[in-house]
């Protein structure tokens, strides 16, 4: 009976300190580019800090009440906007994918430009998506001026 008390204790304990297996692929592994991972690898700890509460790790959002960034055509559209909202928040109905979100986004004020910077380079790398470094120089002139529509 011991030997059974064993053998179900250890099977436990390594299916619980296992991997968790997940279809999520590992977003910092889609980069090869060690300028991009520079500024990524400390926006992935921001982002998962400042942002995947409510847009989730996965940037899948929350259903109807948050928006993805995730495939979503919003985000794509404007790396200027992006800054602008991350660090303005925003306010007012938005549509994502043809679904309409109206939940306000607060503003990070607190964050610098090169934390908003890593950020975005994070971001703007992963799920398909290669633009390269977003610099904290770029950010401080999307800061300096309103996307359009705002």
């Amino acid at each position: 009976m011991k030997g059974v008390f064993s053998f179900l204790f250890l099977s436990v304990l390594v299916f619980a300190c296992s991997p968790k297996s997940t279809n999520e692929e590992n977003t910092l592994a889609q980069i090869s580019d060690p300028e991009v991972m520079k500024f990524a690898v400390n926006g992935k700890r921001l982002y998962e800090n400042y942002c995947a509460n409510c847009h989730q790790s996965d940037g899948r959002g929350l259903g109807k009440l948050i928006p993805p960034l995730r495939d979503a055509d919003y985000f794509k559209a404007s790396i200027h906007r992006t800054v602008w909202i991350i660090r303005n928040g925003q306010k007012g109905e938005i549509t994502v994918n043809g679904q309409k979100y109206d939940q306000p986004m607060p503003a990070n004020a607190q964050l610098t430009p090169l934390e908003i910077a890593q950020i975005t380079t994070y971001l703007y790398n992963i799920w398909g998506m290669e633009e390269g470094v977003i610099s904290a120089a770029d950010v401080e002139k999307y800061l300096r001026e309103s996307p359009n529509g705002y």
